[in-house]
């Protein structure tokens, strides 16, 4: 049996948690294309994504979505490369997408999608009737982990951009490139298993 407190940190385990990369892959390609000055877009658009995935909970915890771990496993990665794409595409020097409510959407679309790898595991920790404190918590502790995941990645961006003088421009093609690499990476073995 789990008490409330479990929620919490079974969310921040399951975004920090390195076996669960496929979520920090995907937080740190949808950052890639924001400049340091563009930080609080960042905040809104991570918390986006966590408005995205307490959708899918709540529908999940209802019983209202049905849980199918292969496609789950083989949509996440599709996402990543999406993004990762769309960030070389759409990128401008002044960073950040052209229009930054389109990066909002994807961010609560996908995190809608990223929500189904959480909902077996908030599922099998359910206790009783009510979902709003044990949905809350378990979102709170995933807030925390991503906002955390970001701290790090700013910080390594401001390193690169500050100390090293390097171009946003470069980062975000490398940060992305790379996540297309290990998403497609993943997504192939999604489809041979």
């Amino acid at each position: 049996m789990h008490n409330l407190k479990s929620f919490f940190v079974n969310g921040w385990e399951h975004i920090v948690d390195i076996n669960a990369y496929d979520h920090l892959l995907f937080v740190m390609t949808l950052c890639a294309a924001f400049q340091l000055s563009k930080w609080r877009q960042v905040l809104v658009i991570i918390t986006a994504f966590t408005i995205g995935h307490s959708g899918t909970l709540i529908l999940s915890s209802l019983d209202l979505i049905p849980s199918n771990p292969k496609l789950i496993d083989t949509i996440i990665p599709f996402t990543i490369m999406i993004t990762a794409v769309a960030n070389v595409v759409n990128y401008e020097k002044q960073g950040g997408f052209s229009d930054a409510k389109i990066k909002y959407g994807i961010a609560l679309v996908f995190g809608l999608i990223h929500g189904l790898a959480f909902a077996s595991n908030f599922k099998f920790m359910l206790f009783s009737d009510s979902i709003i404190m044990p949905l809350f918590l378990f979102n709170l502790g995933i807030e925390v982990g991503q906002l955390f995941i970001v701290l790090l990645f700013m910080t390594l961006l401001w390193l690169y951009t500050k100390v090293v003088k390097g171009e946003h421009s470069k980062w975000n093609l490398f940060i992305s490139g790379a996540g297309f690499g290990i998403a497609t990476t993943i997504f192939l073995n999604a489809l041979n298993e």
